[in-house]
């Protein structure tokens, strides 16, 4: 038999059991510290896991979205692909490697969107000012400029620098390329100088007008920084005059280039003619001899008085060398040469579309009704005018068919790459990426940073996503280093020239397609160029202090 417990040994017995509680509940503490230092540790190695990953994948977006520009632009300039196929595959290829999946149809529909009513002013503006050559009205211009250029190319295309120079100045670019085309192309044409030079000296013009504060640049960096766009601007008035100087000396070059290439140019009678020996519409007759038939002789060409006999080639002898056999198609497109028969003009009606197009231009000037509605409206005046009749209208409309399929086509093309690169982050990306990669030496300096930045970045993306998305992010970091937005948004503003003859601005899509040549051709006489004419400008801008050094 078990001994009673005495008052001693129960005390003992209940101490130790206390002792025991004390250090299990020791131990448990102890689990729970060690468990809350492990669940501290994982949340921390969470974080960084996270943190790397988004790093990882800011960086695979810069690579995607810089690769996906070179691409495309490998292919156009190597004519491995036209325009709109690499406008829209191109993009579409590297969205889904960028893991956009079904999400990048929303992002093309957002980029149509965007894109939409550039599209619709467009399609209306060729009609418009396809009319207006159709009836005749810059036939005097035409005229005015054959008598001021005599037998010197180097005169014709420094006039082509003037002229769009002044129709630069309503702040359009598609006006401006539309109304250059139709005046100059047919004596380009009929004169054999060649169309890129058209193209490279209108393009270089307008690019470098395009700074003016209603062009659209200068207000998207004024409007980004929330600062006064007469501030921006007027300090950058002798930058832009030098830079116009520049332009005016390429073109007189290239002009000097052609007269070596062609000799002098032998002026027709034709290009002369009275008011009513005018331009030829697209589709309203060339005025030259049918495919297969070479015109010999001095007489002016179209007019039947010259003999002709049989030739393969299907040239024309119109005091140049012999051309590319693709001439013949192209003498008949947007612009046409010089015909004295066409059926089209309305000489009766001149005054008449001359007011309607003053008027257009003053209310595209006062930015007081929207573009594309614009441009419907005045369509629709000039075809119920010039062309009463339904048939009539529906044929005024098909001369232009191709230069509007074309040009709306690549257009809406563009959209897709425009589409994809706002929507998959590449723009974010690739800004906070420069932010990040500049060095500290380089901070001071980072006016000139963003001015030589622009011109590779305003080619590669829209000047929205450029002004909306890079420069914010650029001008905080120049805060920290006394510089005022102001100045960094007169430095962003100087590769604009170059900016103009990227494939994704509508406007070089129209100008190079109105002229029939090909977006390659252009693009190897004009980039150089445009980026002398920017730096030009940015240095301009130092040495006048209007850009920080």
């Amino acid at each position: 038999m078990r001994a009673a417990s005495t008052p001693l040994a129960m005390d003992r017995a209940a101490a130790g059991r206390g002792a025991r509680k004390a250090q299990n509940d020791t131990y448990a503490l102890k689990r729970d510290c060690d468990a809350g230092y492990a669940n501290t540790s994982d949340v921390t190695t969470v974080v960084v896991v996270l943190t790397t990953a988004s790093e990882s994948s800011k960086t695979m977006l810069v690579a995607l979205g810089l690769g996906m520009v070179a691409t495309f632009m490998v292919l156009i300039i190597t004519k491995r692909a036209t325009p709109v196929v690499a406008l829209i595959l191109v993009p579409v290829a590297f969205g889904l490697f960028a893991g956009a999946g079904l999400d990048i149809s929303d992002m093309i529909t957002d980029g149509i969107k965007d894109l939409a009513p550039t599209a619709a002013m467009l399609f209306f503006a060729i009609i418009f000012f396809g009319i207006m050559i159709d009836v005749g009205l810059f036939d005097p211009v035409v005229r005015a400029v054959v008598r001021a250029v005599h037998d010197d190319p180097a005169r014709l295309v420094v006039g082509t620098a003037v002229l769009a120079g002044v129709v630069s100045l309503d702040g359009d670019g598609s006006t401006t390329f539309i109304i250059t085309t139709a005046a100059l192309l047919p004596l380009y044409l009929k004169l054999g100088v060649s169309p890129v030079v058209l193209t490279v000296v209108a393009g270089l013009t307008n690019g470098t007008m395009n700074i003016l504060p209603w062009g659209g640049p200068t207000a998207r960096a004024a409007s980004a920084l929330n600062i006064d766009t007469n501030d921006v601007f007027v300090p950058m008035i002798p930058a832009l005059a030098a830079a116009l100087v520049v332009v005016l000396l390429f073109a007189y070059h290239l002009g000097v280039l052609e007269r070596r290439r062609i000799g002098k140019l032998e002026i027709r009678d034709s290009l002369l003619a009275p008011k009513e020996e005018v331009l030829v519409a697209a589709g309203g007759g060339t005025g030259l001899p049918p495919r297969g038939r070479r015109v010999r002789g001095s007489g002016s060409a179209g007019t039947g008085s010259t003999g002709v006999d049989d030739a393969p080639t299907g040239d024309h002898d119109l005091g140049r060398p012999a051309a590319n056999p693709d001439d013949d198609d192209r003498d008949a497109s947007f612009s046409g040469v010089l015909d004295p028969n066409r059926e089209t003009l309305r000489p009766k009606l001149f005054w008449v579309n001359a007011g309607l197009t003053v008027a257009l231009l003053a209310i595209l000037g006062a930015d007081i009704v929207a573009i594309p509605v614009l441009f419907m409206i005045f369509a629709g005046i000039a075809l119920a005018i010039n062309f009463p009749h339904i048939k009539q209208q529906q044929e005024a409309i098909t001369r232009h068919s191709s230069s509007i399929v074309s040009v709306v086509a690549m257009v809406l093309a563009a959209a897709v790459l425009t589409g994809v690169f706002n929507g998959t982050g590449m723009v974010d990306a690739i800004a906070h990426w420069l932010a990040d990669g500049i060095p500290d030496w380089m901070g001071p300096h980072m006016a000139i940073v963003i001015g030589v930045l622009s011109i590779p970045l305003t080619f590669l993306m829209s000047n929205d996503a450029f002004y909306y998305g890079v420069l914010p992010v650029l001008s905080e970091t120049a805060t920290r280093y006394g510089i005022d937005p102001t100045e960094m948004a007169r430095a962003s503003i100087t590769g604009q020239t170059v900016h103009m003859q990227s494939p994704l601005v509508p406007a070089i899509l129209l100008l190079v397609a109105l002229a029939g040549v090909t977006l390659a051709d252009h693009h190897k006489k004009v980039l150089w160029r445009a980026t002398v004419v920017s730096l030009v400008m940015l240095a301009v801008g130092v040495l006048v202090g209007a850009v920080p050094f």
